[in-house]
């Protein structure tokens, strides 16, 4: 049998409150009892969504995903809808000026997601990396592409779907 008895703190009591407002809220305060009986919680958010896996394994790459080696082009990434996890690294070599960018296309309209640009007019600076990993949404007729104007600026760029354009995440191909 469980034991009941009376919560006599102002910290719950005012989280509660907080909380939920219907049940109190900035009115006259509540006294809360609690029970020594144990109530298990199953979390079941994980399973509710759609997928077993922990978010950081289920945006892993695997063999669907693709990849780009982009030098003084512009490159077509991922033109279908959804969802893409866009990683990779953007390289200065011995350059004066250049950028290299990842952007959104409509058609219309180019929205920059990622850029990484050299104005200096000095080849004296060293050669560097910048790292980069993000999600983006693609509506139907959204393209993502990349560009590197410069023959000594590189753009790797690797995509991998992890939702489609309703929201359902996709697991890594194979994944059962």
């Amino acid at each position: 049998m469980a034991q009941e008895f009376t919560v006599k703190s102002e910290i719950i009591e005012d989280k509660i409150n907080q909380l939920l407002p219907s049940q109190g809220g900035a009115g006259a305060g509540v006294d809360f009892s609690a029970s020594t009986l144990i109530i298990p919680t199953i979390d079941l958010t994980e399973t509710a969504e759609g997928s077993r896996l922990r978010a950081d394994l289920q945006v892993a790459m695997d063999f669907a995903s693709s990849f780009n080696a982009i030098n003084n082009t512009t490159t077509v990434l991922v033109n279908t809808t959804g969802f893409f996890r866009v990683f990779g690294t953007s390289v200065r070599g011995n350059v004066a000026t250049g950028n290299n960018r990842i952007f959104l296309s409509d058609g219309f309209t180019t929205k920059v997601v990622f850029q990484d640009s050299i104005t200096t007019n000095s080849v004296s600076i060293p050669p560097n990396g910048l790292s980069f990993d993000f999600i983006v949404y693609l509506r139907a007729g959204d393209t993502l592409s990349g560009q590197s104007n410069s023959a000594n600026m590189d753009l790797n760029v690797s995509t991998r779907q992890v939702a489609d354009v309703s929201g359902n995440l996709t697991n890594p191909l194979g994944f059962v």
